[in-house]
C-alpha cells in the first residue's frame, strides 16, 4: 500500500498581481518539484480547500528557493549565469 505522504499537496505563494490573481507554485509529494500557477482569488481558495493543501514552511520555502537557483545558474546561492 502507498503512504499517503507520499500525495501530500504542497502550495508556495509566490506573488499577487493587480490585487486580482495569486501566483503560487503547486506540488504534490516533493516541494521541489511543481507547476506554477496563476488564479483569481476566489478560486485559489477553492483551489487550496478543494485539495487539502499545505502551505510551504519558512524551511522549506528556503529549499525551494536555492534549488530554484541552482537550476537557474547552475550552482545552488549563485545570482548570475556561469
Amino acid at each position: 500500500m502507498m503512504s499517503k505522504e507520499k500525495f501530500l499537496k504542497y502550495v508556495h505563494v509566490t506573488g499577487l498581481q493587480s490585487n486580482k490573481f495569486i501566483e503560487f507554485d503547486f506540488a504534490i509529494g516533493d516541494p521541489l518539484l511543481y507547476v506554477e500557477l496563476i488564479l483569481p482569488i476566489d478560486q485559489f481558495q477553492v483551489f487550496c480547500a478543494k485539495n487539502k493543501v499545505l502551505f510551504l514552511t519558512p524551511e522549506q520555502v528556503k529549499e525551494v528557493d536555492y534549488d530554484r537557483l541552482k537550476w537557474r545558474y547552475g550552482s545552488p546561492g549563485e545570482l548570475e549565469e556561469a
